[in-house]
């Protein structure tokens, strides 16, 4: 390890220690195998409580890409292509697993790394005016990030709009939850997972990236909304055998509120950030509330920054380049003054 500070990402560390302890004194049980064991049934119960949707599917996988891929390849027919922001994780950083699957993503502008109901309803509509469409890449979803790959946050308001869109044209809605504890945890959310659960047809609840080892909690708030999800699971070689590693994490993730509480941390560690940041006249590539602050930098901040801080590269735009800083649940008041003081 070297001596720069690590703000490069929110999965660089392992898990909350609450997490581990609880695995640890787990460890020689035995218990059924594939998520049948009680630890997972127990997570799923208290998912079901915090979504308010007590009938509500919930399938545990490993990771984000493994999730986002299955949902869609499930929810779609071979000839249906999933909307998607043009900066949305899908289209970007997922390295082509939804192509893989044989499903175009139908990329539409973004308006601060967030998909509009007006750009959804055009894409629609403009598929439906097009006498050519049997040739072409039918929309049969909408998947949303939330938070976005930027860091900023749907409205209610404009989370309703989508999901009466979705409703009206009867194609599903998917909402990706990997970065879920940094809306959850942030004052300037407006999305509960109750209203998650009531807007979308299936979203999940990212482990990764918020406080678990590895893991993410696919929520099908109707049950039977994918018949046989679980083959599909199996089929696709993403259901673990010991499933139970994925149930104590989750059900210790929603056990006081510590899902929220990790989340909540970050975002407090981030504010202060963002206000040296702003303080120090350092330009903000988005307005972003949650863990991620994304930085415009000249060539000479870039080069000061990167002698005492590791960060993300996000991108190159004429003689400016775009990293990101993103904090976690697990990240330390100290190295946060550290960081200031370099600023």
């Amino acid at each position: 390890m070297g001596e720069r500070l690590s703000f490069a990402s929110d999965y660089m560390e392992g898990a909350h220690a609450e997490i581990l302890r609880r695995l640890a004194e787990t460890n020689l049980e035995q218990a059924a195998g594939y998520g049948c064991d009680p630890y997972t049934e127990a997570a799923r119960e208290k998912i079901r409580a915090a979504c308010r949707a007590p009938r509500a599917e919930v399938h545990f996988l490993a990771g984000g890409t493994q999730a986002n891929r299955i949902v869609i390849s499930a929810l779609l027919r071979p000839y249906e292509g999933v909307i998607a922001a043009d900066t949305g994780h899908i289209t970007v950083h997922e390295a082509g697993a939804i192509e893989a699957g044989g499903h175009k993503v139908l990329a539409l502008p973004h308006t601060d790394g967030k998909l509009t109901a007006h750009a959804i309803e055009g894409c629609l509509r403009s598929y439906r005016a097009d006498t050519n469409r049997d040739h072409m890449v039918c929309p049969g979803m909408v998947y949303l990030s939330h938070p976005t790959e930027y860091g900023t946050l749907y409205t209610m308001n404009e989370l309703e709009a989508i999901s009466a869109i979705c409703r009206t044209n009867k194609i599903p809605l998917f909402l990706d939850g990997a970065r879920l504890a940094y809306a959850l945890g942030c004052p300037a959310n407006e999305l509960t997972l109750a209203a998650a659960a009531r807007l979308t047809d299936v979203f999940y609840i990212g482990g990764t990236k918020c406080g678990a080892l590895l893991g993410e909690a696919v929520v099908f708030p109707k049950p039977n909304t994918v018949p046989h999800f679980f083959t599909i699971v199996k089929q696709s070689g993403a259901l673990l055998a010991k499933g139970r590693v994925l149930g104590i994490q989750f059900d210790t993730l929603f056990t006081d509120k510590l899902y929220e509480r990790g989340g909540a941390h970050a975002v407090a560690m981030a504010d202060r950030i963002r206000a040296t940041l702003t303080e120090k006249g350092y330009r903000l590539a988005a307005d972003s509330p949650t863990n991620q602050i994304f930085l415009v930098l000249n060539e000479a901040q870039l080069a000061h920054l990167s002698e005492h801080i590791v960060m993300g590269f996000w991108e190159k735009q004429d003689d400016v380049t775009i990293m990101r800083i993103a904090t976690s649940w697990a990240t330390r008041e100290e190295d946060v003054e550290r960081l200031i003081a370099v600023l």
